[in-house]
């Protein structure tokens, strides 16, 4: 069984009922496949869900690595590339995801072990921006700091799907301009110098108590 076949009917479940399907059982009798054959695939319908998170991701990373001009960008012309094709993407199962903030008054707390696959994923690709962005110079590489940049990225992440999800506008325009400056001083704070004296005020106003 493909996962794929698994997580389509798992979708088209909550979106033709409001609820996630009671058991594997009722889940598996939708597809017409026995329960050994999901378990091939999945240890349970958490884990389902939290591959549906992954597979946004995928297949937007996917296609942009197949993007010849997306090679010849930079590591923030990548992430702009990449938040603008994930909403994309994400807006093909809209109205999953938005039952899907009801259940969880999303994002919350609860809500970080069904995303947990896919900030995996999304470190591991921040990461690679991030060491490009020091190649490149628009990263400026900071001792005890650095290592915190991926973190960062990740809540810009959170804040670009909760900005999506509550957007609007037409055809998400306001998503797009809020991604666009989202990553704009984010690039902006951890080139320049502007970090480096936020770092020294909180250290004074630190040392002063």
């Amino acid at each position: 069984m493909e996962k794929h076949t698994i997580r389509e009917a798992y979708k088209r479940y909550w979106l033709e009922n409001g609820k996630r399907p009671v058991s594997v059982f009722a889940l598996c009798k939708i597809i017409d496949i026995p329960e050994s054959a999901f378990y091939e695939s999945y240890s349970s319908l958490d884990g389902v869900e939290s591959d549906i998170w992954l597979s946004f991701f995928e297949r937007t990373l996917e296609q942009l690595q197949t993007d010849e001009t997306y090679q010849q960008y930079s590591a923030q012309e990548k992430l702009l590339a990449f938040y603008f094709l994930w909403v994309q993407k994400l807006k093909e199962d809209r109205s999953y995801i938005l039952l899907q903030k009801e259940r969880y008054q999303f994002p919350s707390p609860a809500q970080f072990s069904q995303l947990s696959t896919f900030k995996q994923a999304f470190f591991e690709y921040a990461t690679s921006l991030i060491k490009e962005g020091y190649l490149s110079t628009e990263i400026k590489e900071r001792k005890f700091i650095s290592d915190k940049y991926v973190h960062g990225f990740w809540m810009q992440a959170l804040f670009v799907l909760k900005y999506w999800i509550d957007d609007r506008s037409v055809n998400f325009e306001m998503t797009d301009a809020a991604i666009e400056k989202a990553v704009n001083l984010s690039f902006q704070l951890i080139h320049s110098n502007t970090l480096d004296s936020l770092l020294d005020f909180g250290k004074f106003i630190f040392t002063r108590k």
